[in-house]
């Protein structure tokens, strides 16, 4: 699954891989959306503050009391060696609710934002569970176009809201980010016009390549149309609801910013910016079943669906829930290109949190060290249990 992970790429790139070669190197100010060709000390500036960088939506945290994050027994691993070789900015181990490492680097500290990119799909998904909650989406089974009219008539026919959560419409989509022509790096290009999501209209247009249900396909695009779902099925827009579900309700210590793409909408797909520790806090709402101020937000088996797989990758032992990386080991993450990762392993009640500015967005040597540290962590966490 690593080379899929990396592909986990954000919808900002998209723009960038369509355009011309730079006569002149951009910067975050002069071309946003072109963070492949950013200088790297530009990348991690950027990265820290992409609220200053794009058009966003506030997601508020509310008034409701921070959750503290208690310091447990510290563990014997030093990440100073992995952070400075993979440009990590931050680092932070949670054990049964307690802060067992926590590390920043890149010149940010506790109250800085970090831009998750692809790590948004998880938090996406999830307002999808909250909607079935609240009674707005009736069923997995329903099909899409009940919810988005505008699609009926085109490759979305039959497809249905589970198979759009796990990536298994059998709508083609070309992923590739080295290619201009790719979907990937067209959809943000689509034109708005006046009532219409440019989303919806992009993806409506794509053929069927399979039948739905028989084939998975890695789409950034679906997941954006997951979030033009969420949003015309509960009428309201994702930061708002991202708020009233979930970060006024675990205790967040800070508001989050959530990007917008060319339509004024949230992307599904992408570009939620938190603070390191509220990173940790979503891995713990996952671990806890989606408990937040003594009330569960999604029905009573959602992620007892959202974290295994639904979907066959190619990948041994790995697969696809409903916009999470599984492993048959019961062990789940979020990915986000640069090394943005929440890892949860349940066994262990372990959560961990990477936030990077990788030297590449994505990178077979780059994964297998983050994979390498992951290992270096739980055999530290093993090695010193926590009373």
């Amino acid at each position: 699954m690593t080379r899929l992970r990396t592909l986990a790429a954000a919808l900002v790139l998209s723009v960038a891989l369509a355009a011309p070669v730079y006569a002149q190197q951009p910067t975050p100010e002069s071309d946003p959306a072109g963070v492949l060709f950013w200088a790297p000390a530009d990348r991690q500036r950027a990265f820290r503050q992409m609220e200053t960088i794009m058009p966003h939506a506030t997601v508020s945290r509310g008034e409701t009391p921070v959750r503290a994050l208690p310091q447990g027994e510290p563990i014997a691993l030093d990440p100073s060696a992995y952070m400075a070789a993979e440009n990590v900015a931050g680092v932070l181990i949670i054990q049964d609710g307690r802060i067992r490492l926590e590390r920043y680097g890149l010149g940010i500290d506790e109250r800085d934002h970090w831009v998750s990119f692809s790590m948004t799909k998880s938090l996406t998904s999830t307002l999808v569970g909250t909607a079935l909650r609240s009674g707005a989406i009736g069923s997995l089974e329903d099909p899409v176009t009940l919810y988005l009219p505008a699609l009926a008539g085109g490759g979305y026919d039959g497809v249905t809201v589970r198979q759009l959560l796990t990536m298994t419409s059998g709508v083609r989509w070309n992923e590739d980010y080295f290619d201009p022509n790719s979907d990937v790096a067209r959809f943000l290009q689509e034109p708005v016009r006046p009532g219409e999501d440019p989303v919806v209209a992009y993806m409506g247009r794509l053929p069927r390549a399979a039948e739905p249900g028989t084939r998975w396909n890695y789409s950034t695009g679906e997941t954006n149309l997951v979030g033009s779902l969420i949003a015309a099925a509960e009428g309201k827009p994702l930061a708002q609801l991202l708020s009233e579900r979930i970060w006024s309700r675990a205790g967040m210590e800070a508001d989050a910013f959530w990007a917008l793409d060319q339509g004024g909408r949230e992307m599904g797909g992408c570009c939620v910016s938190a603070t390191l520790r509220d990173w940790g806090r979503i891995g713990l709402m996952a671990l806890e079943d989606g408990q937040l101020g003594g009330d569960r937000i999604v029905p009573d088996d959602w992620f007892a669906q959202a974290v295994v797989k639904q979907a066959e990758t190619g990948d041994p032992g790995e697969g696809y829930g409903f916009q999470w990386w599984t492993e048959d080991d019961g062990v789940y993450a979020a990915y986000g290109i640069f090394g943005q990762t929440i890892r949860v392993d349940p066994e262990r009640r372990l959560v961990i949190v990477l936030l990077s500015a990788w030297p590449r967005a994505i990178g077979r040597p780059h994964s297998a060290a983050r994979e390498a540290f992951l290992r270096e962590v739980e055999a530290a966490v093993d090695a010193a249990p926590q009373p």
